[in-house]
């Protein structure tokens, strides 16, 4: 049976503080921002695809068929050989990097429902890509909050966060 997706609830708290409204007077008790952090065990593999902060997967891009199951989202399942995870913001850099690794994904290729992407779209990446593109010093940006819990499999949640943008 598979385990609960398990996360370090600092990394929750982080991704919860994230999305919450800072005010200019120090939070008390009464005006802290409340989070609602997921149950113990709700991150199941039966209540749907998780993002690396543990929450539900999120679209990774509304203009571009992205992803797998070109829906949009990082979703995936065992025939993704490629685990097609990673939600990137592409830049010129991993453009060019990718190109040089035999992965041309600027020119459009319509029979495969591909439109060629340009800086700043947002794509799903093969994690074992981004990494590559990481440790060569050109990862694009990614959003977790749409990067798909499997990639932690790949490349640590910590790499992930620090090359972060939102949503």
């Amino acid at each position: 049976m598979a385990r609960p997706l398990a996360l370090p609830l600092a990394l929750l708290l982080a991704a919860c503080r994230s999305h919450s409204h800072e005010s200019a007077a120090p939070a008390t008790s009464e005006t802290a921002p409340r989070c609602e952090l997921p149950a113990p065990g709700s991150l199941s593999p039966g209540s749907g695809p998780t993002s690396v902060v543990g929450r539900p997967l999120q679209p990774c891009s509304a203009e571009l068929q992205t992803g797998w199951f070109r829906d949009g989202t990082c979703n995936t399942d065992t025939e993704d050989r490629g685990v097609h995870v990673v939600c990137a913001q592409v830049t010129r850099e991993f453009l060019t990097f990718t190109r040089g690794r035999g992965n041309d994904l600027e020119t459009p290729h319509p029979g495969a429902r591909f439109p060629g992407l340009k800086p700043g779209d947002r794509w799903c990446l093969c994690a074992d890509r981004w990494k590559e593109a990481l440790d060569a010093g050109v990862a694009p940006p990614v959003v977790p909050e749409a990067t798909h819990a499997k990639a932690l499999r790949h490349v640590s949640q910590q790499s992930l966060l620090d090359r972060a943008v939102s949503p």
